[in-house]
């Protein structure tokens, strides 16, 4: 199959908060007198993991606006708060969503650019569809690769977020391709590669972390791999 289009999400897939989600909390902890260890809060990503889920199932809307991005984000932050046995009461919340959505404290992945670009050359319409509060218009500009896409579904921007198939039908009629013809590449089996493939697009998880060992469709770790996952043989870039 020759695709003509591929979609990506974007937090944990193109861009991520630096160092990482884990470092970039524990350095803020540190700020306020809390000496933590990264690694003992890399099992607390379930609890974002169990946020997004619930959001998802209850259809929460929770990119659409900025009170309610706000709710959403401080519930997380007071969960990560109670589970370290840390006071959140004195506005440390609310201070952890000031960092966590500023864009200098984001990144593009190292193995991002040089991909999008190869595809790119070989003529691919580029898009991305996202959970994401309209900001992301800005980040994307700010790592230097807005431009690299063709189209850009925001939900914070359209009202609609995934797993709800209107989002992906979105980016498909803007970017004037079918379904069978266009690859969605995601870090979430649930938000992203499941609701592609019922829609017909070809799923592709980008699994970092090795948190989904067992996926049973297309799984790549690196976006390197994907040129070839997707049956570009002779790779891009």
């Amino acid at each position: 199959m020759t695709y003509r289009a591929v979609f990506f999400d974007a937090g944990e897939t193109l861009v991520h908060p630096h160092p990482s989600f884990p470092e970039l909390l524990a350095d803020v902890l540190r700020r306020e007198v809390f000496e933590i260890d990264p690694v003992d809060l890399h099992p607390g990503s379930t609890v974002v993991a169990e946020h997004f889920a619930r959001a998802a199932e209850e259809r929460l809307l929770w990119t659409t606006s900025p009170e309610r991005s706000r709710a959403f984000w401080l519930g997380v932050y007071r969960t990560f708060l109670a589970d370290l046995g840390i006071e959140g009461g004195d506005g440390l919340p609310e201070r952890l969503y000031a960092e966590f959505t500023d864009l200098a404290n984001y990144r593009l992945f190292t193995d991002v650019e040089s991909v999008l670009r190869g595809l790119r050359e070989r003529g691919l319409v580029l898009g991305v569809i996202s959970n994401f509060e309209d900001w992301l218009e800005r980040l994307l500009e700010a790592v230097g690769v807005a431009t690299l896409f063709d189209v850009q579904v925001i939900s914070g921007i359209e009202g609609v977020e995934k797993p709800d198939d209107a989002i992906f039908r979105i980016a498909l009629e803007r970017s004037g391709v079918a379904a069978a013809e266009a690859v969605y590449v995601g870090d979430n089996p649930a938000l992203d590669t499941g609701p592609a493939e019922a829609l017909g697009m070809l799923g592709v998880l980008i699994d970092r972390r090795g948190r989904y060992p067992d996926h049973p469709g297309i799984r790549i770790t690196s976006m390197a791999d994907l040129p070839t996952a997707i049956g570009l043989t002779d790779g891009v870039g």
